[in-house]
């Protein structure tokens, strides 16, 4: 399989990073002897995942400072006997204390969903101890994890596919001071609409691209997948055409001062984040379902129900979203089940028809 070197860069750079900001948390914010439980995990887990554990736990330590051990005056001075004497019912009030709380000098609010991961960030620390023989009890195992409630499976339908691209290409809709912007971005915004819906990547994928990662030979294009492993995906022609208009484009582009490497570039010329891609989907899809709150995965999310639509095969969808397990796919299903709910409709009769 090809591989990009500048890709790698992109992807060794974003790790390189959120490994940064773990060690300068370990080194800050935690107590000592997490350093351990995160070379255990190191092997096993992404940096972004690991970065996301340890942001929960030092909200975890900032809240046992506050209930508990008031008279400390940072994580810093925990220790395992402090762990091992940490309640269910600590644990339970901390989760709790999810609902509303100060953090960082904002305030913040977790839903269930929210509180069930940090809970499990939680978890994983107490019984990697637990496990070592370093703590004689595990009181997180004894926490009932956040009851949760299945999301709604919010995507565009019918007509509202269209109308994304549509506006994404027109700019009807925007207001004067968009309009002004969007002469400027529109074949890029458009090949960025287009791309999702037509071959459902993830944001991230979509912004590590490079332009070596592109074959119009073939209509293929190297994505590197969660995990950093490689994957070729293919797209059809609407997605070929909207390619080159963007590359032709950009080609014409004062890039002296840019990334040679990246195939999506901001209107500064670098390399597009993650954001600039998040406002610009939510300002197209505003126009088109107001009241949808339509993100870069409600896109993969239309992708995948139509893929499924056109396939009926869960595990042709599972492997082109790239995910590892089938079951984060059957979420799809719900599309079907929409399906079927309307194909039931006059079915059941209320009068004899004329003919009784």
């Amino acid at each position: 399989m090809p591989t990009s070197k500048n890709s790698s860069n992109y992807y060794t750079e974003r790790n390189n990073k959120n490994l940064a900001a773990v060690n300068l948390l370990l080194e800050n914010s935690l107590p000592d002897f997490c350093a351990d439980y995160f070379l255990a995990i190191d092997s096993q887990t992404s940096p972004l995942t690991r970065l996301n554990y340890a942001h929960d736990l030092k909200i975890f330590f900032h809240f046992l400072l506050a209930r508990r051990f008031k008279s400390y005056s940072t994580p810093k001075q925990f220790t395992l006997i402090d762990l091992e004497s940490v309640t269910n019912n600590d644990i339970e009030m901390f989760l709790a204390y999810l609902s509303h709380y100060s953090y960082q000098n904002r305030q913040h609010s977790c839903n269930d969903r929210a509180k069930a991961r940090k809970l499990s960030s939680v978890r994983a620390m107490f019984k990697y101890f637990f496990n070592k023989g370093l703590i004689s009890v595990d009181n997180s195992a004894k926490v009932a994890t956040p009851k949760l409630h299945e999301k709604p499976i919010i995507r565009l339908e019918g007509e509202e596919i269209f109308n994304i691209i549509d506006v994404a290409e027109s700019g009807s809709g925007l207001s004067p001071h968009q309009q002004a912007f969007h002469e400027r971005s529109k074949v890029r915004d458009s090949a960025i609409i287009i791309l999702f819906l037509g071959t459902g990547i993830r944001i991230s994928e979509l912004v590590g691209l490079n332009n070596e990662d592109i074959n119009f030979g073939d209509n293929s294009f190297v994505v590197t997948r969660k995990g950093g492993g490689k994957a070729i995906l293919y797209f059809d022609n609407d997605v070929a055409e909207a390619l080159k208009r963007y590359i032709e484009q950009k080609q014409q582009t004062d890039l002296s001062c840019g990334p040679k490497d990246a195939l999506f570039l901001s209107s500064q010329k670098r390399r597009i984040t993650v954001r600039a891609v998040e406002n610009l989907v939510q300002k197209y899809a505003k126009i088109v379902s107001p009241l949808k709150k339509i993100s870069p995965h409600k896109l993969r999310s239309t992708y995948g129900t139509a893929l499924y639509r056109a396939t009926g095969d869960i595990y042709v969808v599972a492997d082109v979203l790239g995910h590892k397990d089938v079951n984060t796919t059957r979420k799809h299903y719900a599309a079907l089940t929409d399906d079927a709910r309307r194909s039931v409709v006059g079915k059941v009769k209320l009068h004899h028809d004329d003919d009784d």
